[in-house]
Order: C-alpha cells, then sequence, then structure tokens
C-alpha cells in the first residue's frame, strides 16, 4: 500500500563526475546517471556546480537542462557568476548553498540572516525568471525566519549533523537532532515555506527524516552513487525510495 503524502526524491549526480574527473575524459556521464535515476523513479535531479569545477562543470548543467523530462535542481554559491548562469539555463529550482573551496563537502547550512539584504535582491532577480530559489539552512530558527523573509520558495534543512551522530552510535543525541529538525520543519512550514531535507542520508537512517510530516522532498546523493557500485543504480533508487515511503505509512 503507498504511503499517504509521498515524498518526493531528488538524486544528486554530482559524484558520477566526481568519477569521471578522475582519469578525465568523457566516462561515466551525468547525464546517462540522471536519465538511469529519472526512469528508475526519481522525481527531481540536483547537481551542484561549484565555483572551481572540481565534479560537475559548465558542460554537466547544460546537458542536464536540456536532456532530462524532470525538475532540475541547481545548487550554487550566491555569486553574481551563477546567477548568470541560472538565468541563462533557467533550471526548474536553484537551491543557494555555502561553498569553501577546502571543504570536501558542504558542511553547514547558509546564513541567511546575515546576509538577507544581498540576498534577498539575489532571490528576487531568479524569481523574476520563473526559478524557484531554495536555501539550504540548518534548522535555526533565524534562518528559518529570514529565508521567508527574502522571498525564498524552499528551504532544505542540512541533516548532515544527525547524519554524523547516528553513524557514531550516538543515538540519543541523533533523536536530540531528529527533533530540532522536526521542530525548524513545523517553522518553515508554518511560514509558508516548502521544506526539504538532505546531506548524508542513507538507507539506515533515512526513516527518522522521512517520518517529519512537513517534509515534501529529501534530496540524496553520495550515499546512492556508493551503493549503486554494489547493486546498480536503479536498484538503490529503489531501496531508497521503499525505505521513504515505509516511513512515511501512517502520516495523515
Amino acid at each position: 500500500m503507498k504511503p499517504l503524502r509521498q515524498l518526493r526524491l531528488g538524486v544528486n549526480i554530482d559524484h558520477v563526475a566526481t568519477v569521471r574527473n578522475a582519469r578525465g575524459g568523457d566516462n561515466p556521464d551525468p547525464l546517462r546517471a540522471a536519465l538511469l535515476a529519472e526512469a528508475s523513479g526519481a522525481d527531481g535531479i540536483t547537481a551542484h556546480l561549484r565555483e572551481d569545477r572540481r565534479h560537475i562543470r559548465d558542460v554537466d548543467m547544460e546537458a542536464l537542462a536540456a536532456g532530462i523530462g524532470i525538475p532540475l535542481n541547481f545548487e550554487c554559491a550566491a555569486t553574481d557568476e551563477m546567477q548568470a548562469i541560472a538565468l541563462r539555463l533557467r533550471p526548474h529550482a536553484v537551491c543557494l548553498v555555502p561553498e569553501k573551496r577546502e571543504e570536501r563537502t558542504t558542511e553547514g547550512g547558509l546564513d541567511v540572516a546575515g546576509d538577507d539584504n544581498r540576498l534577498t535582491e539575489y532571490v528576487a532577480k531568479l524569481r523574476e525568471a520563473g526559478i524557484r530559489v531554495s536555501m539550504f539552512i540548518g534548522h535555526d530558527a533565524e534562518q528559518i525566519k529570514a529565508s521567508a523573509r527574502i522571498g525564498a520558495a524552499v528551504v532544505e534543512l542540512h541533516t548532515g549533523h544527525y547524519a554524523d551522530l547516528f553513524a557514531a552510535g550516538e543515538m540519543q543525541a541523533a533523536e536530540t537532532e531528529l527533533r530540532a529538525l522536526a521542530k525548524g520543519a513545523t517553522l518553515a512550514h508554518s511560514l509558508g515555506l516548502e521544506v526539504h531535507a538532505g546531506h548524508g542520508l542513507t538507507f539506515e537512517n533515512v526513516g527518522g527524516v522521512a517520518a517529519i510530516p512537513e517534509l515534501v522532498e529529501l534530496n540524496i546523493g553520495h550515499f546512492l552513487m556508493g551503493e549503486a557500485i554494489f547493486i546498480g543504480l536503479g536498484p538503490a533508487i529503489e531501496e531508497m525510495r521503499r525505505r521513504m515511503d515505509s516511513a512515511r505509512e501512517g502520516l495523515a
């Protein structure tokens, strides 16, 4: 039986490009992975065009924008360069994320409250072009309120700290973090924001996050690409979907 209020699953294909770039050439192709994800039931594709182009490149974003039949979520830093690319490609959504060249992956949420004047104008230009704007933030109430204030349509709550605690076996602390994420989701929903979540989610830890009623979408990438090595990308997506759906059963 299908659960009520089924969550959307966005699949991040960044690390297909990471593998390609390790050797150079054209393989594996991120667009091919995105099309396979689409055929396997993904509701959207996420790709992060970093300033240093360490994985996804401009040509990949162009191919994804032209080649997939499901929404493209363009993750990027809030820079003039990235805004210009987004305005040219017109993806379904832009998710603004913090970015440091020395980090391996996105380490935390964006400080919206500390940069709200600039971000208000930045977001407005994207909205005028018909692009939905999401802010990748922590569950702090001030960041959520600031995201609503600047005109974002969506917040994506950073689940990395929860995932780290879960992986370390610190289950009491993980439950505390999960409750904080749920509280943040409730606040965001009350402010009219659509609520997404992502970062570090796996088969084992996704259930607690997926059960938060206000969430409508999870974005998952690195784990799925890792599992694809062992069981294939299609089966990995299907299993993640099954676990997400199972966690939603019984929600009104």
